[in-house]
């Protein structure tokens, strides 16, 4: 916790460094100000819930966390997870799951479980981020075209059909602004201008929608015209001007319209909900980080990363803020505005605000239309679309599979399905992947360099992970039918792993080969193993069960006992020569 801050505040105080990282703040704020009220307003609620998210949580998080550079708040990835709880809880229940899962956050930090991004594969990352990207872009064709009576809610097909039956709605004044404004977001990157493209965008929306509405006298929806606020028992229209302000989460109204009762089934019903922010955060904010690592050079620390991100979803919720998370656009433009430290997101918090106390009646001229244009960039943007079409191009067969799971149930159904069915499809084609490296094999006298194998003896060369999907699978050719065979050796040593399927199953074939008297010797198995086999009763017995460093003197061992016979298989001692080097 603060390990950002603190490593900052030692390495570079210079008024120059001041100077970039204010400059800095202020870009980012430009940019943060209208994406935060767009993903508000994608989730059902009122714009400014995203303003209050960017000040609080982004000022607490890069404050407490692990990354430097990060610019946290209200991110695209949320949407399909917080839109559905809107629906079913309403802003207050959104708030408290959001808190929930900022605890979580933390225990997940303290846990040390900064190691998550490492375990998720790149397809699962790809297909769930694409899939919400397309489910982003259908939510906001209502808007952009400026169509009356579609409810946002109901499965995919739902929304599509909703859509299509409603395209005879079509406002074409709303269409005109919508496409003018994303015309102008897609064609303004190309003149390399240091001016956010989205700023220009909104601007020429704003004014194309005034120009229509005073001059055309055509109605266009607007932030001011769609939300209303009601603060101190004053009513107003659009954004308030006002500070985020102090208020239980739960006295905000619920589904109904009433304020949430507290108990544990609340709690309960959340725990879900909360369980899936939590993880989709902590997968966020981790992703986000190491991207910026690539951009700086730098180290985060993934662990204080995942506690800030706990710490300001906890504190955020009790000044209206929904669930934040690291930003990746957000954070790469700062890093490219010059932010090396927490003080340019600090500033970016702070740049919100004082535009919310200060330019709250112009931000509530921006259309509708453009806000629906701007998401559908964000949408573009987080599709990765060329990233998903080059995986199709040069994955393996598995890995595509994993993909278009992944995107098709993030569509069709929701992105906790997606996840949880695609880490489960990859985990068992890894498995199936392990099972086919895993081998036992006869080896053949030839192979054997500087040795001939005496009558009697067998060698069993194992190879790879046993596990419980390899074990049976590499030890099966163990079953002995041939009487002449008076020893095996197992050579062990390109074994990596072993559980207690294999372990059991070890014993089962020591158990069946001391049945034939047929004694064992393991070779080249790594002394960590050899004390698992231990605690499962296999362990060196005279003339029974032997271990060996290395494969030429288990052969030696081999010799010896094929001349001794059987004599003093039963006999135990605690420990072989060789099991004591261990």
């Amino acid at each position: 916790m603060f390990d950002a801050l603190i490593e900052s505040i030692r390495e570079d105080r210079s008024f120059r460094n001041i100077q970039s990282n204010v400059i800095a703040g202020i870009t980012v704020g430009v940019i943060a100000l209208p994406l935060s009220m767009a993903l508000a307003i994608a989730i059902d609620v009122d714009p400014q819930y995203g303003l209050y998210t960017a000040i609080v949580a982004g000022i607490v998080i890069a404050l407490t966390g692990g990354s430097r550079v990060n610019i946290s708040g209200p991110t695209a990835a949320f949407v399909v997870v917080l839109l559905p709880v809107v629906h079913q809880f309403g802003v207050g229940g959104l708030l408290v799951a959001g808190m929930m899962a900022g605890v979580i956050l933390v225990l997940m930090g303290v846990a040390r479980l900064g190691g998550l991004i490492e375990i998720v594969p790149y397809p699962v990352v790809i297909g769930f981020t694409a899939g919400i990207g397309v489910v982003i872009a259908t939510l906001q064709i209502k808007d952009f075209l400026g169509l009356s009576g579609i409810s946002t809610s109901g499965s995919y097909f739902t929304k599509v059909q909703n859509i299509v039956t409603a395209l005879p709605s079509i406002h074409w004044q709303e269409a005109l602004i919508g496409g003018v404004t994303l015309a102008v977001l897609i064609l303004w990157p190309r003149l390399k201008s240091r001016i956010p493209g989205h700023l220009v965008a909104l601007f020429i929306g704003s004014l194309l929608a005034w120009l229509l509405s005073a001059g055309a006298h055509l109605s266009v929806e607007t932030i001011a015209s769609r939300f209303h606020y009601m603060v101190d028992g004053l009513s107003g229209q659009g954004i308030p001007p006002v500070m985020p302000q102090f208020n239980w989460p739960w006295n905000l109204p619920g589904k109904d319209g009433q304020t949430l009762s507290v108990s544990f089934g609340l709690f309960r019903e959340l725990m879900p909900v909360a369980l899936t922010i939590a993880l989709l955060g902590a997968l966020e904010s981790l992703l986000c980080s190491v991207v910026a690592d690539g951009m700086t050079g730098r180290k985060h620390n993934p662990n204080a990363e995942l506690i800030g991100q706990g710490v300001g979803n906890i504190v955020a919720p009790f000044f209206g803020g929904i669930p934040a998370t690291a930003a990746i656009a957000r954070t790469a433009a700062n890093i490219r505005a010059g932010g090396t430290s927490p003080l340019s997101a600090v500033i970016h918090g702070l740049f919100i605000l004082i535009s919310i106390l200060f330019l709250a009646p112009l931000l509530g001229y921006i259309p509708m239309a453009s806000m629906a244009a701007l998401l559908l960039v964000v949408a573009w943007n987080m599709s990765e679309a060329h990233h998903f079409v080059r995986i199709i191009r040069i994955a393996p067969r598995n890995d595509i599979l994993i993909l278009l799971t992944c995107f098709l149930l993030t569509v069709l159904f929701d992105m906790t399905v997606a996840v949880a069915v695609g880490m489960g499809l990859a985990a068992a084609l890894f498995i199936r992947r392990n099972m086919q490296l895993a081998e036992g094999r006869l080896m053949a006298e030839s192979r054997v360099e500087g040795h001939t194998l005496k009558a009697g003896i067998a060698i069993y060369d194992i190879n790879g992970p046993l596990f419980f999907g390899t074990a049976r699978l590499a030890l099966k050719n163990l079953t002995l039918a041939d009487p002449q065979i008076h020893v095996v050796i197992l050579d062990m040593a390109e074994v990596t792993m072993m559980d207690v399927s294999a372990m059991l199953s070890l014993e089962s074939i020591v158990a069946d080969l001391r049945r034939k008297n047929v004694a064992l010797v393991i070779s080249g198995l790594q002394p960590r193993m050899i004390l698992k086999l231990r605690r499962v009763g296999v362990r060196y017995r005279v003339g029974m069960i032997q271990f060996a460093r290395h494969l030429d003197e288990a052969l030696t061992l081999a010799e010896h006992l094929c001349e001794r016979g059987s004599g003093d298989k039963d006999q135990d001692t605690s420990k072989s020569p060789n099991e004591k080097g261990s």
